[in-house]
């Protein structure tokens, strides 16, 4: 979903870190400042949220603005792919979350899966990088790239409830339940499922 108004916000945001962190002329910085302060505003006024948290979640970052990035993990078992329930909207959603430093993508899969949904998983191989603006998510501050990982199941077993999941539960192409559109869409899912049964399918962009 594109709204203009949160695009202009974010992209204002962008070249105010980048001033920030490489302009040396101080009136210049005092500039950069300003195009930061009203990225705030607008994305304050038009999301109705308050400047202080807008500041914190929006705007606190240093050094030059990169997408941050997504990892899901895609296991299937009978032809049956593991969703967790999440805790933050009671829906569901690929196991994963943000990329961690010093961690590797296959890795974060690894111990996304582990963590929201009890069980443990060999990476296989990558089946999509998506940018998520071009995907009926709903609206995000956040420039996002969300990488779908192709894992194979190894052993453990469905988590009751975890520190952001109340469940795990595998479900097949025609039983969906109730999706968390913040992170995964109907439509994603049932790309998954394609890739995943065909062994020579490139790696989706975009």
């Amino acid at each position: 979903m594109n709204i203009p108004w949160l695009e202009w916000a974010k992209e204002i945001q962008a070249i105010s870190q980048a001033g920030l962190t490489y302009g040396e002329n101080g009136y210049d910085l005092e500039r950069y400042e300003a195009l930061r302060k009203i990225s705030v505003e607008m994305m304050s006024y038009f999301s109705e949220t308050p400047i202080d948290k807008v500041t914190a979640l929006f705007a606190s970052d240093t050094g030059y603005q990169t997408p941050k990035v997504d990892i899901r993990a895609v296991v299937l078992r009978e032809n049956k792919l593991l969703l967790v329930k999440e805790r933050a909207d009671g829906a569901w959603a690929l196991p994963g979350g943000w990329a961690d430093i010093g961690l590797t993508p296959s890795e974060v899969a690894v111990k996304e899966t582990r963590e929201e949904a009890g069980y443990d998983v060999k990476p296989v191989r990558l089946l999509a990088v998506f940018d998520k603006k071009r995907h009926a998510h709903p609206p995000s501050a956040n420039h996002v790239y969300k990488m779908f990982i192709l894992c194979e199941l190894v052993g453990g077993e469905a988590l009751e409830a975890g520190l952001e999941t109340t469940g795990a539960q595998f479900f097949g192409e025609s039983e969906l339940p109730p999706l968390s559109v913040e992170r995964n869409t109907a439509a994603q899912l049932q790309r998954m499922f394609e890739l995943a049964r065909d062994h020579t399918a490139q790696t989706l962009l975009d």
